[in-house]
């Protein structure tokens, strides 16, 4: 599809958005979304808290521990120790209310581990988040899995820290959170090339559906990060979505906080 169609697309679908019964009960939002951004790319994260708070939203950032220290090593062709931000940083978007949760020590694929080694480092990066990023509460916090990669134990192991985990899940679209002491999150992500026509997609098959809690895994803006998208078209996106009636877009920590 191309650009222009594209941003056409997006605008038609704004304005029938009312006609094809995207309204809410009075009680509830019936659809939620959690844009979750992973790895801690300095540049992107804090124009994305710039973009969410344009249309009075918190953003949803999960950084990786070691990354702005200088043995951090380049993982892929992605992750980019000069793209790192660092504590100071996801600090200062804490203090603007933003949600910082952790998403690995170093960003290896936990399932390709020895168990015991993986469950090391899971417990290493909770222990740096609680001694490093004011405001943190382990028992209010989400696990990342890096890569989205769990497995039944490792989950057990994390969730004896933390109050949910996210990976890859049972299904894509998670029930609205309820008043569960923990849960295990499903998410949805697609990459390395640019996100945006597989966002649209996705965003507007959920919004014809019955509802649910969808969780997309995100990294950066632009040309950062797998699979990115372009700050144009999500600034347009969350421009329409903030005007959906019964949709709710949150970050997860604190979608459990509000409604678990």
């Amino acid at each position: 599809m191309k650009r222009r169609q594209f941003i056409k697309t997006s605008a038609t679908v704004a304005t029938l958005a009312p006609a094809l019964g995207f309204r809410p009960s009075q009680a509830t939002k019936t659809h939620m979304i959690t844009f979750s951004f992973d790895d801690g790319f300095k540049k992107s994260f804090l124009q994305l808290a710039d973009i969410h708070e344009e249309f009075g939203l918190k953003a949803c950032f999960n950084i990786i521990a070691s990354g702005h220290m200088p043995d951090f090593q380049q993982v892929d062709d992605w992750i980019l120790p000069e793209l790192m931000g660092d504590f100071d940083d996801w600090n200062s978007l804490g203090a603007r209310g933003h949600e910082v949760m952790p998403h690995s020590w170093q960003h290896l694929n936990l399932t390709r581990q020895d168990p015991d080694e993986a469950k090391k480092l899971i417990s290493k990066c909770i222990v740096y988040f609680n001694e490093h990023l004011r405001g943190f509460d382990p028992s209010k916090s989400v696990f990342n899995f890096p890569f989205n990669a769990s497995t039944p134990e490792l989950d057990q192991h994390a969730l004896t820290l933390v109050r949910a985990v996210r990976n890859w899940g049972n299904g894509e679209i998670n029930p609205l959170p309820s008043k569960k002491s923990k849960y295990i999150l499903g998410c949805r992500s697609n990459g390395p090339g640019n996100n945006d026509v597989w966002l649209e997609e996705k965003v507007n098959t959920f919004l014809a559906s019955d509802g649910g809690w969808l969780i997309f895994n995100l990294h950066g803006l632009d040309d950062e990060g797998w699979g990115p998208v372009s700050t144009t078209y999500f600034t347009t996106l969350l421009e329409r979505l903030v005007q959906v009636k019964n949709l709710e877009i949150i970050p997860a920590g604190m979608a459990l906080e509000k409604y678990g």
